[in-house]
């Protein structure tokens, strides 16, 4: 396979690679062989990597607009409820391929909707992957605790507990390959599991070496909740049940104290960082920066696209850095390269993968080419970036492979997708 050189890029410059590796960085002399793609003007960055998403949740985008977070559950819950595996194919297929055209390789998906128990919707989820050509950290997330048993999901959409650790067996012997596809055992949230289920969960990841993934910390119910029925706030509950690790990640961590803060940051535990839909929702203003000062893994998260209805990475890094700057009161608490760092090298280490994330010589090639040609009057390039307009991807790399060539997503019709799925989306409303 030739060598590929993406030659003249604004930031950082040159940047060669080959049988999906980065080799060069900087000016680089060419060779005959070479593949060059001028990219003249343009800025590189590492593909970005989305820490948390919900993609079956392109099925409900803009519905229960002003609802708080167990409101918007209990509004949607009876919706989700009736998709098929059909609806959450069309739905991961839409939301991975604006994740790509938005400079995302690597994504996250969170799903704990199994219609009528048929577990075979991770598969369409994985397959929906790799038509997309994307990394896929596919979370087997799971709810057994219904209402009848004090949680707050219909009994109607909650599994049985050996059921959803039998599945997550099988989706980890089928699927996780450690490469394009890592399986992360993801029990749903505090309000919506038993205890045994976050106990024999972990102890499953930890058999098979994997990752593990929850919410944890998004609103103030959950922790009045967690007070009610343990006794604890969340996060000496997610002790309790052997959850503090730097195998987990969680997602949103807003409502912490100082000591919850540190003991994350001892124990290496990461937080996705969901900054507009935590805004969307009002659930409150992630505290980024104290988690930074206290060594806490933090990446980036779109969050389901009910809760986020752009549905892409880019515009999140510009989110992030309003947000963090609104609770600080400070203009210097983020700033343009503190973001963009959360979005590749923050998220890679909360997904445990540390050779992502980063332009590096060794590195996988997985890499965006951002269209600057608007950005050459702006001194520093990533400044202009983060802060300018949001922009489509102009070519996404993973492994090496091109994935979007000139704005458009190879090997996925993309407004044929986006047809399909309204016509699912409608029928489900109805």
């Amino acid at each position: 396979m030739a060598r590929i050189v993406l030659k003249g890029a604004r930031y950082p410059g040159d940047i060669a690679f080959e049988d999906g590796l980065i080799t060069e960085i900087g000016v680089i002399a060419s060779k005959p062989d070479d593949l060059i793609v001028d990219v003249g003007g343009d800025i590189v960055t590492p593909g970005l990597i989305n820490t948390h998403h919900h993609l079956y949740q392109w099925m409900t985008r803009g519905l229960a607009t002003g609802c708080d977070l167990f409101q918007w559950l209990t509004t949607l819950y009876p919706i989700w409820g009736r998709m098929s595996v059909e609806d959450v194919h069309a739905a991961a297929l839409v939301g991975l391929s604006e994740l790509a055209l938005t400079g995302c390789t690597t994504a996250s998906d969170h799903h704990y909707i199994v219609p009528n128990n048929d577990d075979s919707v991770f598969d369409a989820i994985v397959d929906a992957a790799k038509a997309v050509g994307i990394r896929l950290f596919l979370s087997r997330g799971s709810m057994d605790l219904g209402e009848s048993a004090g949680g707050l999901p219909p009994d109607n959409l909650v599994e049985d507990r050996d059921a959803i650790l039998s599945s997550t067996q099988r989706v980890i012997e089928e699927h996780h390959d450690g490469n394009m596809v890592h399986v992360v055992v993801a029990p749903c949230s505090p309000f919506s599991v038993s205890t045994e289920l976050m106990i024999e969960s972990a102890e499953l990841a930890r058999k098979y070496g994997l990752r593990m993934h929850t919410h944890l910390c998004e609103t103030i119910d959950e922790q009045e909740h967690c007070l009610e029925r343990f006794g604890k706030r969340p996060v000496m509950q997610l002790v309790d049940w052997g959850w503090a690790g730097d195998d987990v990640w969680l997602a949103h961590g807003i409502h912490l104290t100082t000591d919850e803060i540190s003991l994350l940051g001892e124990a290496g535990t990461g937080i996705a960082h969901c900054p507009s839909s935590n805004a969307r929702i009002a659930a409150g203003l992630c505290p980024v920066v104290d988690f930074s000062e206290n060594h806490v893994p933090v990446g980036l998260g779109v969050d389901g696209a009910a809760s986020n209805e752009v549905g892409g990475l880019f515009g999140e890094m510009r989110q992030a850095l309003y947000t963090a700057r609104i609770r600080e009161e400070r203009a210097d608490a983020l700033m343009p390269k503190d973001v963009l760092d959360m979005a590749t090298v923050g998220g890679a280490k909360c997904l445990g993968r540390e050779n992502l994330g980063a332009i590096n010589i060794g590195n996988p090639a997985d890499l965006v080419v951002w269209p600057g040609n608007d950005l050459g009057g702006i001194a520093d390039p990533i400044t202009g970036l983060i802060l300018g307009s949001d922009r489509r991807a102009k070519h996404v790399y993973v492994a090496g492979e091109q994935r979007v060539k000139d704005g458009e997503l190879l090997g996925v019709n993309v407004r044929t997708a986006h047809q399909k799925l309204a016509e699912r989306s409608k029928r489900l409303w109805n």
